[in-house]
């Protein structure tokens, strides 16, 4: 895989974003997402322009069909993987429609299905979503963090260095057992073993 991120910033809540892209980085406006960065470094612009009323005059559009089985958001995604990329750092995603978020938790099972991994950056919260792999967080992080099956369970589950640990937990689709756990100031781990975890923590 490449190095660096793969930015791909869309038409949601972004407040006043300001992206510091590496050279070795790669920064997509999907849609509405181009007005989230006017004025920074965009290297392609996605979309079908439904929430933007204009195509952007920019040297690498892709414009797609209104009607499409695939979201703008997915297909960005799809660009910075076939780029070579595997770390995904989505912006404006989340915060507006649910159903669009939902649609975006989606697509950050898509990444792990596919060796990668993406982060879902709102103006409060981060969504991640790991699959049999784990996840590490440094012991100056603060707040809440949450860890939810996405699935119907996720086997073997341990959670270190959390207000609540796990070891070897069964958790299911039905019941939030992982809901509003606190890091403490320790560095913290959660990894599963069979399954797929969505983790939702403060920024």
């Amino acid at each position: 895989m490449r190095r660096g991120i793969c930015y791909v910033v869309g038409a949601g809540e972004c407040g006043e974003l300001t992206l510091n892209p590496e050279r070795e980085d790669f920064v997509i406006a999907v849609d509405g997402g181009y007005e989230n960065l006017k004025g920074q470094r965009i290297d392609l612009v996605v979309g079908d322009f439904d929430s933007l009323p204009y195509v952007p005059d920019h040297p690498r559009v892709i414009r797609l069909k209104p009607e499409k089985d695939d979201t703008d958001m997915m297909i960005a995604l799809r660009e910075g993987l076939a780029a070579g990329y595997d770390a995904f750092h989505i912006y404006g995603g989340e915060g507006g429609r649910f159903d669009h978020t939902l649609a975006n938790i989606q697509c950050l099972a898509y990444l792990a299905d596919q060796g990668a991994r993406g982060y879902l950056i709102g103006a409060r919260q981060t969504a991640t979503l790991i699959q049999n792999d784990s996840i590490s967080f440094s012991g100056k992080r603060e707040g809440y963090i949450s860890v939810f099956s996405y699935g119907e369970r996720a086997l073997g589950v341990t959670l270190r260095g959390l207000k609540y640990p796990l070891t070897d937990a069964e958790l299911s689709d039905r019941i939030p057992l992982g809901v509003s756990n606190e890091f403490t100031g320790r560095d913290a781990c959660i990894s599963v073993g069979n399954g797929r975890l969505v983790i939702v923590y403060d920024n």
